[in-house]
């Protein structure tokens, strides 16, 4: 296969998705979201996988990532759901950090233009070490961020998903074609069958010496 072909695109597209869950892992990992950080993990190994069997001509591997943009896309439609609260759904629950932690998106505090202001609570009975932090002039919402990122997400992996189909077909196009020329074939198309040497001997001497004669009669 060639270079601008279907296979060095889902190469490039690998590569991509590689970059893009990359990012998203250091702030997932930033904003304690360990569900998006074990989502993110598969992620990455599955499309590594994906990426060595398009290098190394493997279809079934890149079924298994194929498989794989199916579950990711409905990953991301879900944090697409969560963050717009879709569904009875909330941003402001501790669903994606398993209700360890009460963290939320590192974007929340951090986002374009957003200054982060802490108010102290001392005033407060039972709060005295504690502090109130808010969150101001934030240009962007953090939940139409990560809603930006998982779209993003979708995108590559439907993107994916149609090439991976279409260089498994051409992988098995080719495979089917060299075993009919008899490439998987462990004996030869026109298989020569050897005789043994003492077999092409006796033939040898019989027709030099034709039934009847002897080496006596030939002396003679």
């Amino acid at each position: 296969m060639g270079c601008c072909t279907g296979r060095c695109t889902l190469i490039f597209l690998c590569a991509l998705q590689l970059l893009a869950a990359l990012e998203r892992q250091v702030f997932d990992f930033l904003g304690y979201q360990w569900a998006p950080i074990l989502a993110n993990f598969l992620h990455i190994i599955i499309v590594i996988l994906g990426l060595f069997g398009t290098i190394q001509y493997r279809p079934r591997y890149i079924v298994v990532y194929a498989i794989w943009t199916a579950v990711w896309v409905t990953w991301n439609i879900f944090i697409i759901c969560f963050y717009l609260e879709v569904g009875g759904l909330s941003k402001d629950s501790e669903l994606l950090t398993f209700n360890i932690s009460r963290h939320q998106s590192w974007w929340s505090e951090n986002g374009p233009g957003c200054v982060r202001k802490e108010a102290s609570m001392s005033g407060i009975k039972g709060l005295d070490n504690h502090s109130y932090i808010s969150v101001i002039g934030c240009a962007l919402e953090y939940r139409y961020i990560e809603v930006m990122h998982s779209s993003f997400q979708i995108l590559l992996a439907l993107v994916g998903f149609v090439y991976a189909c279409y260089v498994v077909s051409v992988f098995t196009e080719e495979e089917d074609s060299f075993d009919f020329i008899g490439g998987f074939d462990p004996f030869p198309l026109y298989h020569v069958n050897e005789k043994p040497t003492n077999l092409l001997f006796k033939q040898t001497y019989l027709l030099l010496f034709p039934a009847g004669f002897s080496g006596m009669e030939i002396m003679n």
